[in-house]
């Protein structure tokens, strides 16, 4: 079924695992997307953003500079993000700036442009990608956890301050992901990234953490006319394991 048939998207972070698996399920399904990373090279979509979202006009200008390219704006997919472990006292400035530059101010930035083009088309979706890590407390990823909570916060407020534009805003909130920035976190660390997957698939109740298509799903069932009543939602998906 081509749900997204004549549909348009920007997606960000779009050389990950949860981008890639996004963008590859929205054009699968008929929508045409623009990706944007700092390096989009070898990504099949139809319009190619590159740049660093750290960069405010960069960021800024991603909502115009993708519905210029396709023609129109219909779904923002904010999904680019970074990892910060430790507490706070063993978090240096560059990691406090890295992390709120990108998981925080960016979608900001890019929400905050989106929208009015979105109203002036009677309409839209954004999905913000938060983190059950951003619920609950998390050991030793202070700042992580604070970004993804604010997120969370910034998606229930937008959503209900422009649900009347007809824009519906939502999140979806995943615990692990088997995507590339966790297998390489786990290598720096000096661990095995299969076994340390494997390991950790074993603390799910599910028996295995998620794959990136897992996520994506749902990215696009919050997307989709199915969600048409779902507004300020964080949707936790999980595998039923708790933050720990």
């Amino acid at each position: 079924m081509m749900e997204f048939a004549g549909k348009t998207a920007l997606v960000t972070g779009a050389a990950g695992g949860i981008g890639a698996a996004v963008v590859r399920a929205l054009r699968a399904q008929g929508a045409r997307v623009a990706v944007a990373d700092r390096d989009t090279a070898g990504i099949e979509a139809e319009a190619h953003l590159d740049g660093n979202l750290l960069d405010a006009g960069y960021a800024d200008g991603l909502a115009a500079a993708a519905a210029r390219a396709l023609g129109r704006l219909d779904i923002v997919v904010n999904n680019a993000g970074v990892i910060t472990r430790g507490t706070v006292t063993e978090t240096g400035d560059d990691d406090w700036d890295l992390s709120v530059g990108v998981n925080v101010q960016a979608p900001f930035r890019i929400s905050r442009a989106a929208i009015p083009i979105m109203a002036g088309q009677g309409g839209g979706a954004i999905i913000n990608v938060a983190s059950c890590w951003g619920l609950r407390p998390g050991p030793g990823h202070a700042v992580y956890c604070m970004t993804k909570a604010a997120i969370a916060s910034l998606t229930q407020c937008m959503g209900m301050d422009h649900a009347h534009q007809g824009i519906r805003i939502n999140a979806v909130a995943p615990n692990e992901v088997n995507t590339p920035m966790l297998r390489t976190g786990f290598a720096r660390r000096g661990f095995d990234p299969d076994t340390a997957v494997a390991e950790l698939g074993r603390t799910v109740p599910l028996g295995r953490i998620a794959e990136p298509e897992d996520i994506a799903d749902v990215i696009l069932f919050l997307a989709s006319d199915a969600a048409r009543y779902m507004v300020g939602a964080v949707v936790e998906v999980n595998g039923g394991k708790p933050v720990k």
